[in-house]
This record gives structure tokens, sequence and C-alpha cells, in this order.
């Protein structure tokens, strides 16, 4: 179900999720105007405890489906882990972005890439593994080292682990308990960056500043923006981006992720069908943030100015840092330039996203400087 008029401040929007990404979007949607109607079946999560009113329930539970299509005027999603069903269930009922078949094009790793592929554009040499003998398949032919990963309901580096040999392969995915995966190579990268746009329900694309990532054991550790890539490489990136955007048939916000190799090639390694963590630098560094264009996506209203105002460095706060206290809020916070964003999760836990703060400056070599020191100093415990 879609709108041709838009649904202005006042009405109720709706979620599916309650982690971080959920939180921030609820935080925009009620700057704005609107009521957030949360479905998420933690009853301590980061979304639900600040919106208008939090459903706990499965994802996969009717009734409570059933209630949150009956109150609210347009419903998203936080994550692509929710069941592509659900939301063919909800846009039977009200309106629903992104589409379930966005969704389902997107949930599984196989699928995506094929999608991906079938649109003329590269992603990094892979193989199918669903079984023993699809490895034996493979053991001579595919170029090593490479990575196995869980084709559905990985992210941030869980469900996946570096192999350098056919053996490597049958181990770790033994250790997955012989889920369906895709086995991909390592490319020799000269670096990573992300694109996140935004696609209204007539299908103008808008975009936010291309950001240049570092991950860390398989989690993002900060982003800069502007990037350092060869314009002709971001421009290439965005066109990509767009094309994929429009064979979903988007609407919302999204995000591309990519991999540049020393060669020179652009590869797409993943879509995001939501806000994106690569993205939050646009919370303090533009003058629209990707939630605030997710509302407006969402309820059919015009794209917010997605210009950068400040060059800025991102960094993520996983639970590591906390150690057996508190980390030092007050060195953080003694910096003007450094803006700090926690997500309200009880508990600290290695490798959990528990906030991220944005450095501002003049240049990404300043902003850069700065953050780093500030995230050595937040670690001294």
């Amino acid at each position: 179900m879609t709108t041709k008029t838009p649904i202005l401040p006042g009405a109720t929007l709706g979620i599916l999720g309650g982690g971080q990404l959920g939180r921030m979007f609820t935080t925009a949607a009620q700057t704005m105007g609107y009521k957030v109607i949360m479905l998420e079946p933690d009853v301590n999560s980061p979304a639900g405890i600040i919106a208008d009113q939090h459903i706990c329930a499965k994802y996969t539970d009717e009734t409570a489906l059933a209630q949150l299509a009956e109150h609210c005027d347009a419903i998203t999603t936080e994550f692509e882990n929710i069941p592509a069903t659900v939301l063919s269930y909800l846009e039977a009922k009200t309106v629903v972005h992104p589409s379930s078949k966005a969704l389902s094009s997107t949930q599984n790793r196989l699928v995506e890439k094929a999608f991906i592929e079938s649109l003329g554009i590269n992603v990094a040499p892979y193989a199918p593994i669903r079984n023993m003998a699809d490895i034996d398949a493979i053991a001579e032919s595919f170029q090593f080292p490479a990575i196995i990963k869980a084709a559905s309901f990985g992210y941030d580096g869980k469900g996946q682990s570096v192999c350098n040999s056919a053996d490597d392969v049958r181990t770790a995915f033994t250790a997955l308990k012989k889920v369906e995966c895709v086995l991909e190579q390592r490319i020799n990268l000269e670096r990573e960056i992300s694109t996140v746009l935004a696609r209204s329900q007539s299908g103008e694309i808008t975009h936010f500043p291309v950001a240049e990532n570092v991950h860390v054991n398989g989690i993002l550790h900060s982003t800069t923006v502007p990037s350092s890539a060869p314009e002709q490489q971001i421009q290439r990136a965005i066109e990509m981006a767009d094309k994929i955007a429009d064979g979903l048939a988007y609407v919302g916000t999204m995000a591309v992720e990519f991999f540049i190799s020393t060669e020179g090639d652009i590869l797409a390694n993943e879509i995001a069908p939501r806000p994106h963590n690569s993205g939050h630098f646009t919370l303090d560094a533009c003058q629209t943030s990707q939630f605030e264009q997710q509302v407006r996506m969402l309820c059919g209203l015009p794209s917010g100015n997605c210009e950068l105002v400040t060059p800025v460095v991102m960094i993520n706060l996983l639970g590591d840092i906390w150690g057996n206290s508190q980390p030092h809020w007050d060195t953080l916070l003694s910096q003007p330039q450094n803006k700090l964003h926690l997500y309200g999760k009880k508990e600290a836990r290695p490798g959990r996203k528990m906030g991220h703060f944005n450095t501002l400056a003049a240049t990404t070599e300043q902003a850069n400087e700065i953050a780093q020191q500030t995230f050595k100093d937040l670690k001294a415990n």
C-alpha cells in the first residue's frame, strides 16, 4: 500500500525493531512531531524505552502486527532480518517502506549477490556452500584466503570466519552448523567506502556524501567524510548504488558498501535496506540526518538537504572499552569538537555497539587526529 498525499506530523509511525537504529529513528520522528509505536520482543530495548508505545511481542505475532497496523499511518523496519512475510502481511493493511520484495532481496547473501550481478555490477568472487560436496567441488579452483559467511542472519563479524584452505572451510562450515553459507575471496583492499541514499516513492534519489570506512574484526570502527577516494571512483559508486536502489524499487533510506581493490576495481559488498552505521556522521555533520530522511521517505515528504556542513570522523564505541568501569566520558566531552551518542543499552559486552561519537573539524586530518586520541584515552581504564 502506498500514499499519494504526505503523512504529516501528528500521525503515528510504526517500526519493527528496537535497537539503536530504531532509537535514532524514533528520536527523529518525535522531533518532527510524529508519534512512534515500536514492535520489539526485548522489553528493555533502546528504542522501546523512548517510543510512545512499545508492543512487546515477537515480530511474527499476528495479533501484535494487526495492532501495529491498526494504529500506524505508515510502518518501517530497523533491520533486514525481519521476515519478509511480516512486511507482506502489513502491506495489505497500511503503508510499509521498504517493501517486502526489497527486503527479501537483501536478507540472504547469495540472493543479494545474484541480484547485484543481475544489474551488471561486480562483486568479489564467491561460491555458495550448502554441503560438504560444494567445498570439495571448489577446493582446487577457489583462490584463498577467503571468508566464509552464513548466508542469513550474520552481521558485525558474527557468523563468519577467515579461511586459508579448503580444510579451513570444512572446519568453519561445521562450526556454523552447516547452515547455507557463502565463501568470498578476500580482496586486496585500497579502501572501503559506503554511500547512504534516500529514494522517494516517485523514484527521486538524493545522496549523502560518500564515506570511507575502517573495520576491525568485521565491525565498523571508524567512518571518515569526505572520503579520500578519487572523484571518479566516488561517482561510479554512487551510480551503482542508484542502480541497486532502482532495481529494488526501493523507498526509504538505504546504504551500499563497496570494496575498492588495489587495482582500482569497485566491487559491491553489501546492501543495507535501512539507515547504516556508516551514516551516523549525518547526525551532526549534515543539514539532514539519515534518520530524518528515513522519516521523510516513509511519509512521502520531500528530501531534506544532504549537504555536508563540516568534515567529520565517526568512531564506534563497543562494549570492549567499558572494562570494569565507565569509559572516561570527561575526556571525550572536554573536546568541544566531539559529539557523543549513547544508545541506552543496559549491559556492555565485547563487540556490542554501545554508542558512537562524531568529531567535527575543519579538515578530515584534524578530525581524525582528535578522534583517534579521544578513543585511545577512553580505553585507558
